[in-house]
């Protein structure tokens, strides 16, 4: 029957014995609780989220000359400087006689064109028109609002908008508040959609930034092991060769290309500092470059932007500094005043910038230089500065010519409205007065 079911067979009568089993382990209390468990052993749990935002970043275009900028044309636009917002190039475009054909100049058309290489580019928008009254009555056209409705745009390739044909209608705009002394101001605001995925850490160690700077700067302002003295202009600054030498190879030249082997690690027990003396700097510029040595950082925006009282560029410790890195070979410091520079370029400044520039080897600054002038010509040539470029550069004047051309050839598919050659035939300036032509 069943009744044997589930019990163990007799082993063959041939078979050898089974040996006895092992005695039990025991291990002590805390040898036995270290033996990981099946449980132990799992994997903690994870976590994810995918966070789906938007990077703003706002723009304000102030059309100057409204009058004048009307009757160039439908379809023909005024570009504002391009400005970044998350990652990408933007700009807009002002239309005074409207994009659309079949509106016969009543309405004035506003877009946000994508103004970088970009594909499937996601955004929100805002256009605003404001009331110069100060009543606070502005005119907001918004996707920020809807974006529940219809989600973000998508720009599909560089020269993408977003926009309204008909944002305001001319007669009702030239009597309105948004007009004033011939004037029209218009905030853009773009929200780019990006989406990033933060997950869980078990554990975390927050480094904090560098402070070497710190450190370092610390050694000149307490003047510790100080070795030697530089004179400039009969002010005297105590340094440390082995600093300025790491950092310059003009002061590496200087302080030790000339010691054989042996004066090299000869130990200087005298307690007299080596003197060199330089004469061919301001001591407030030397001071400024020391600053950069020891911290790797510029001085204050205030003391770089003091100038004398002629505004000049040439005679703004920014300018005085650039010529400095250029001298004692700082490339990081040329770079960083050259990015300073670079925010103050203005239509009356930029032929005297340009000149620096070139003067100073500061590439990147000159590209810059060249770009704004070849796309405000009409106004640069009536500056100073433009005639200091042709008595004494005249090269550059050449090379922003050739910038013209070539910023001719990347918009003829349709990017600015007027070209700057066309201005000039013309005989006017970008905001429209007439100006005698100089080349």
């Amino acid at each position: 029957m069943d009744g044997d079911a589930g019990a163990a067979s007799p082993p063959p009568a041939h078979a050898a014995p089974l040996p006895p089993p092992p005695p039990p382990l025991h291990l002590p209390p805390a040898a036995a609780a270290a033996v990981p468990t099946q449980r132990d052993m799992s994997a903690s749990p994870t976590s994810s989220r995918s966070v789906t935002e938007t990077v703003n970043g706002s723009h304000r275009f102030v059309i100057q000359g409204y009058s004048l900028a009307k009757g160039m044309g439908v379809g023909k636009h005024i570009a504002s400087e391009t400005f970044t917002v998350g990652g990408y190039q933007w700009a807009v475009y002002f239309y005074p006689d409207g994009k659309n054909p079949e509106d016969n100049s009543a309405y004035v058309s506003v877009f946000i064109a994508l103004a970088s290489e970009g594909t499937d580019v996601r955004a929100l928008f805002e256009l605003t028109l404001l009331d110069q009254s100060g009543k606070g009555k502005h005119k907001v056209h918004s996707h920020f609002d809807r974006s529940l409705e219809s989600g973000p745009y998508t720009l599909k390739y560089r020269g993408s908008m977003w926009g309204y044909k008909r944002f305001f209608r001319r007669t009702a705009l030239e009597t309105s508040d948004f007009l004033k002394d011939d004037c029209l101001k218009i905030n853009c605001t773009v929200g780019v959609v990006v989406s990033t995925i933060d997950y869980s850490r078990p554990h975390s160690i927050q480094v904090p930034d560098s402070d070497i700077g710190y450190h370092f700067g610390s050694l000149l302002d307490n003047q510790e092991g100080v070795d030697v003295i530089l004179n400039v202009g009969g002010e005297r600054f105590h340094a440390h060769k082995l600093v300025l030498a790491a950092r310059s190879s003009v002061f590496r030249s200087q302080f030790f290309s000339d010691e054989s082997d042996e004066e090299k690690s000869e130990i200087d027990e005298s307690d007299e500092l080596k003197e060199f003396a330089i004469d061919d700097m301001e001591p407030k510029v030397f001071k400024a470059m020391l600053h950069f040595i020891y911290r790797d950082t510029l001085v204050d925006d205030n003391e770089l932007g003091a100038s004398s009282s002629d505004g000049s560029v040439f005679d703004s410790l920014a300018a005085k500094l650039l010529a400095a890195a250029d001298k004692y070979d700082l490339a990081r410091l040329r770079l960083l005043c050259e990015s300073y520079l670079c925010k103050g370029i203005t239509v009356a400044s930029v032929a005297s910038t340009l000149a620096l520039a070139d003067r100073h080897r500061a590439m990147e600054l000159k590209a810059v230089c060249l770009k704004f002038a070849a796309e405000n010509l009409s106004a640069v040539i009536r500056t100073e500065g433009f005639d200091y470029l042709k008595d004494n550069c005249p090269t550059l004047q050449a090379e922003i010519l050739k910038t013209v051309a070539g910023c001719e050839e990347e918009h003829s598919g349709g990017g600015k409205s007027q070209s700057v050659w066309g201005q000039l035939s013309d005989g006017g300036d970008t905001s429209g007065r007439r100006v005698r032509q100089r080349i």
